[in-house]
C-alpha cells in the first residue's frame, strides 16, 4: 500500500491493462497536480478520436470507457490501497473526452471547459461530494467526474446562450 499522494511505478503501470487504463496511460503518474495531468490528455488525445466517429458513436465508446473505468480503476484502487488514489486519472480522461463532444471546438471555448471542468472536479459540489466521499469503489471514483463534467457542459451552455 502506498500513500495516495505517491505516484506508484511504471511497473506497477505495466503489471495490469487495468492500471495502464485507471492511470491514463502514464499520465496519471506526474508527481503533482495528476487530475489535472489526466485532463491535459484528455484534451490532447481528443483530436485523435473525434474523427473516426460520430457524435452517437463517440457517446457509445465514452460508455464503453466509462464501464471500463469502473472496473479499472477498482482494481488499481484495490492493488494500491486507496479507493481513489491521485494516480487513477481515467476518471478526469472520459468525462472530459464527454465535455469536448459538447463543446464549441474554438480553442477559447476549450480552454473554457478546461478550467471549468478542473474547478468542478477539485470542488465537488452535490452529487458530485457524496460518490467522492460514500461511494467507496470504482463506480463512485467514476461518477464524481461525470458529475463535474455535467456541470461543466451546463455552464457552456449558458455561456453560449448568453453570448449569442
Amino acid at each position: 500500500m502506498i500513500k495516495s499522494n505517491t505516484p506508484p511505478s511504471v511497473r506497477f503501470l505495466f503489471s495490469h491493462p487495468a492500471h495502464l487504463i485507471a492511470c491514463g496511460f502514464g499520465s496519471g503518474l506526474s508527481p503533482f497536480a495528476s487530475g489535472t495531468v489526466g485532463t491535459l490528455f484528455a484534451w490532447l488525445t481528443f483530436p485523435l478520436l473525434r474523427p473516426w466517429m460520430n457524435d452517437f458513436e463517440l457517446l457509445g465508446f465514452l460508455a464503453v470507457c466509462f464501464i471500463g473505468g469502473v472496473l479499472a480503476a477498482h482494481k488499481t484502487g484495490a492493488d494500491l490501497g486507496v479507493v481513489d488514489h491521485g494516480s487513477i486519472v481515467w476518471d478526469e480522461i472520459v468525462p472530459f473526452w464527454m465535455v469536448l463532444v459538447f463543446c464549441p471546438t474554438p480553442w477559447l471555448w476549450q480552454t473554457t471547459a478546461f478550467f471549468l471542468f478542473r474547478f468542478f472536479d477539485i470542488v465537488k459540489p452535490q452529487p458530485a461530494r457524496y460518490f467522492d466521499e460514500k461511494v467507496k469503489n470504482g463506480f463512485g471514483v467514476m461518477t464524481d467526474d461525470l458529475i463535474a463534467a455535467g456541470y461543466t457542459v451546463l455552464v457552456l451552455a449558458i455561456l453560449q446562450f448568453a453570448l449569442k
